[in-house]
């Protein structure tokens, strides 16, 4: 009698939009899984650093682990790695056996430029794992994420900033972060040493120590002809004119669900390099990612808390919509997660050494991102923000929290490919707000980990963002003294934060 199996919770997905299918995927085609582990209800983690957390988790899954295996081994699927402290065991086999494991059907589809390995429906597991997996990824390969990056667009371009520009007049410049590390996620891109020494040469710094670790087969690529070279410049080199001193290390991922959570896990759980802080400046509208994705990757937010390891990811830059256009307003994900500090936009005026003016970023056809979710429930720290009510019962977490300089008017100068371009986004508020982290985490004896609660607690420490909208013709909200949902409680005032968090 054949095992009886179920749906897996959260894993339905509709074919890919606006794309059309040339076929299933041959039978020998290799695919490789990545099968996120469920946590254990009740489980009691005390640790506190990566090694004890690795251990800890050998234990409590050792179950699991042997569970899934021997599964895995019934259907012809080999065990190409297995990450307890990540809860993550990959798979790998011809697709006729992954197809059979799981319950599915994949497609070849192409439109848009592009080619992707798709499914829809339900994924299926024997009803004695389903309790066991959060979620099984890399059957479908469809791109997750776009960068939140706004190149100027004007016939003239301003003379911009430098990274070190922007950190003198948010007061948060004079840091030495040696010591610490600094981890940035990229889904496509690359950079070079040529970039890096022109670049930090601009701003009077030494290169950091720089590290490409590469994720599910992705590499540094600098002849990426997508665009994303211009976003792995921007964060490198704002994360390190914020932070001089500090290594960076950037992971590297395919621009998959798969490739996303696969990069985060092994950010948070990176032995080697030790990020204390974590930059993401990609992410996609809530409404575009499937339930099982974003649990697993919940649990690797949850999991840097609880190590110290601070998160800061890009609010967008599509307004209050997010780029959506089914007339309702949409928050971004990741940002949007309750361990994640999301970093919406303004646009600042500065004379000399002073900002003069700061208003919430919404021009060159973009804006600042932010809103309500209707994923998360209202967490504790925004009990008394003023966050308006969600649309649907289920959310209420607004969105973001802080905010940076991201106006291609008032931009980074940036140097991608040898060229110096002025370039914007919440792309470039993520970098910063990790860069600040980082640096202030050089002062302290443990790092700060999530800042929510001592920020909410007292947004003095911050600049108040009171001019403004985020609205993308009707849909959207201005800006408000106290917390609002364009610029969160505002942009960094570097004196008040040094006192809050050293």
């Amino acid at each position: 009698m054949a095992d009886l199996t179920q749906p897996l919770a959260g894993s339905h997905r509709d074919a890919p939009r606006d794309m059309r299918s040339i076929g299933r995927v041959p039978a020998d085609e290799q695919i490789a899984v990545s099968l996120y582990i469920r946590p254990v209800d009740g489980a009691m983690e005390g640790a506190t650093d990566r090694a004890a957390l690795h251990a800890a988790r050998s234990t409590e899954h050792a179950d699991d682990i042997a569970a899934i295996e021997a599964f895995a081994k019934s259907h012809g699927l080999t065990v190409a790695e297995c990450c307890p402290e990540r809860r993550l065991i990959r798979l790998s086999g011809p697709a006729s056996a992954v197809e059979q494991a799981f319950g599915t059907q994949l497609h070849h589809y192409e439109g848009h430029g592009q080619t992707c390995r798709g499914r829809h429906g339900a994924l299926h597991v024997p009803t004695d794992l389903a309790g066991r997996i959060t979620a099984v990824l890399g059957l479908d390969t469809r791109p997750i994420a776009t960068p939140k990056i706004v190149p100027h667009k004007g016939p003239t371009p301003p003379a911009g900033f430098l990274p070190t520009d922007v950190a003198r007049l948010y007061g948060v410049s004079g840091v030495d972060a040696s010591g610490q590390c600094i981890g940035i996620i990229e889904l496509g891109g690359g950079y070079t040493d040529a970039d890096n020494q022109a670049a930090f040469k601009a701003m009077a710094l030494a290169v950091p120590p720089i590290v490409a670790v590469g994720v599910d087969g992705a590499s540094n690529d600098p002849s990426d002809t997508s665009g994303a070279n211009g976003e792995v410049a921007l964060d490198i080199q704002v994360a390190g004119g914020a932070a001089p001193g500090a290594k960076i290390a950037v992971y590297f991922a395919p621009n998959t669900d798969q490739g996303f959570v696969d990069a985060i896990t092994q950010a948070v759980h990176d032995q080697d390099n030790g990020p204390s802080v974590l930059s993401i400046s990609w992410g996609s509208a809530e409404s575009g990612w499937t339930q099982q994705a974003i649990a697993a990757m919940g649990q690797a937010f949850k999991d840097a808390a609880q190590l110290g390891v601070t998160v800061c990811a890009a609010s967008g830059d599509g307004l209050a919509t997010d780029g959506v256009s089914d007339g309702k307003a949409h928050v971004d994900y990741p940002a949007s997660d309750p361990f994640v500090l999301g970093c919406g936009g303004t646009k600042i005026t500065a004379s000399a050494d002073a900002i003069t003016g700061e208003t919430v970023w919404n021009s060159n056809g973009g804006g600042t991102g932010g809103g309500v979710s209707t994923l998360f429930a209202l967490p504790g720290y925004q009990d008394k923000a003023g966050v308006p009510p969600a649309s649907d019962k289920s959310g209420g977490r607004g969105v973001p929290d802080v905010s940076g300089d991201a106006d291609p008017d008032s931009g980074y100068r940036i140097i991608t490919d040898g060229q110096t371009g002025i370039i914007g986004g919440t792309s470039a508020v993520a970098p910063l707000w990790a860069g600040i982290v980082a640096g202030l985490n050089a002062g302290r004896k443990a790092p700060l980990g999530q800042i929510h609660a001592q920020l909410y607690g007292d947004p003095s420490a911050l600049r108040d963002i009171v001019s403004g909208n985020n609205k993308s013709g009707s849909i959207g909200f201005e800006a408000a003294k106290g917390w609002d949902a364009c610029t969160g409680l505002g942009s960094p005032d570097g004196a008040k934060l040094k006192t809050l968090l050293s």
